[in-house]
């Protein structure tokens, strides 16, 4: 297989593989967008959270709710936790890394705030005690994972919402996060603003 098959395979596997999520995932992403859209109409706010891609995927989202997705909106009130480097480094320094985005939620998460919680294998430490730090708050919980969404999905309520991505690869689950994600954001614009 040359490099150019390759890719064109990689294209393929990506196809299928975000086909294949939509079946699964389509009900838990329009729950999730009904709910955010209440929190936002009640005055609450979105607080996003995750490591690595995750993280970036955490920021882009929050970007697309305060500016826009693709149609004109008044901004959407969101927090990427894993932003400010100042108060992470805070944080890690005088406590651990693991409670780096359950101190921010502590302090700043109220009850009808939603934590949208992103780990694509469902272990990440510091995501599994934003959870429980969300929890203690009564902040609801969105959470994004893959495989079999691991101790992330474990410690959901009935009340919470699991997007988790079918598969093992990686960058599959990532892709499929994105997409997600995007849904998320015209989902939110078209219960807010009509078609």
């Amino acid at each position: 297989m040359n490099l150019a098959e390759r890719i064109y395979y990689t294209f393929q596997e990506s196809a299928q593989a975000k086909l294949s999520a939509a079946d699964i995932l389509a009900e838990p992403i329009a729950r999730a967008s009904e709910r955010l859209v209440n929190c936002f109409m009640n005055e609450g706010k979105l607080l996003a959270c995750g490591n690595g891609a995750s993280a970036a995927d955490a920021q882009h989202l929050v970007s697309e709710l305060i500016n826009r997705f693709e149609r004109e909106r008044p901004g959407l009130a969101a927090l990427a936790l894993n932003a400010d480097s100042t108060t992470l480094t805070s944080i890690a320094d005088d406590s651990d890394f693991s409670m780096v985005y359950a101190r921010q939620i502590s302090a700043l998460g109220q009850p009808g705030d939603i934590l949208l919680a992103i780990s694509a294998n469902g272990g990440s430490r510091n995501v599994i005690e934003a959870v429980r730090a969300a929890q203690e708050r009564e902040v609801a919980i969105v959470a994004l994972s893959g495989q079999d969404g691991g101790e992330l999905a474990e410690m959901l309520t009935e009340h919470d919402i699991l997007i988790c991505a079918p598969g093992d690869s990686m960058a599959r689950i990532q892709e499929i996060h994105q997409l997600a994600l995007h849904c998320l954001c015209d989902s939110v614009d078209y219960l807010l603003l009509g078609a």
